[in-house]
């Protein structure tokens, strides 16, 4: 069993918890996950709520191998619009918002109700990143990836995957860790 702090409430899931993913982006990698205008939103969410999920993740930048750049104003509207549609379906369930970016991660947290962040980087693209974590006081989701979207499929060379792949996931956890910040999920 594992436990997550969600706004002062402590979430027990004895079971490997199920994430839903919510990609209110045209161009993600699983078209079975886009929903990019409100009646397919809505559809996917209660697919998703139907189906199980315990988190929904909501992603409006695409992370795909050379997806191109998204502004910082059109991914907030299409995760504002994601994250209004998971709370009017179902208050109480977790919601990771998907970005890399922490101006992004703190409006989804403060303003629309968002839970936990989820960041593909790793912090390696906003150095703001850690300091929004630990100041919001919100569960973290810690990626391993080299380099952008638009550049990680050229930056996959390693010589022990395993031992590259936790040595530079050790760097950010420390980070995290002297930040104060306790609940860190691990996604390799």
């Amino acid at each position: 069993p594992f436990s997550l702090n969600i706004k002062g409430k402590l979430h027990e899931f004895r079971q490997p918890a199920v994430m839903g993913i919510l990609n209110v982006t045209p161009d993600s990698f699983y078209s079975g996950s886009q929903a990019f205008n409100t009646s397919a939103i809505k559809l996917r969410v209660q697919q998703i709520i139907a189906e199980g999920a315990d988190i929904i993740d909501i992603g409006g930048y695409s992370s795909r191998p050379g997806a191109a750049e998204v502004p910082e104003t059109e991914e907030m509207r299409r995760l504002q619009a994601g994250i209004e549609i998971v709370r009017s379906f179902d208050k109480n369930i977790p919601v990771s918002i998907d970005t890399f970016r922490a101006s992004v991660a703190r409006k989804a947290i403060e303003d629309w109700g968002a839970d936990i962040i989820n960041d593909i980087s790793g912090g390696s693209l906003d150095n703001e990143m850690f300091d929004a974590v630990a100041e919001l006081n919100v569960p973290y989701i810690l990626m391993h990836m080299r380099g952008t979207p638009r550049t990680m499929q050229s930056h996959t060379d390693y010589t022990d995957v395993t031992a590259e792949v936790i040595a530079e996931l050790s760097r950010p956890l420390h980070e995290l860790t002297l930040r104060g910040v306790n609940d860190i999920i691990i996604d390799p």
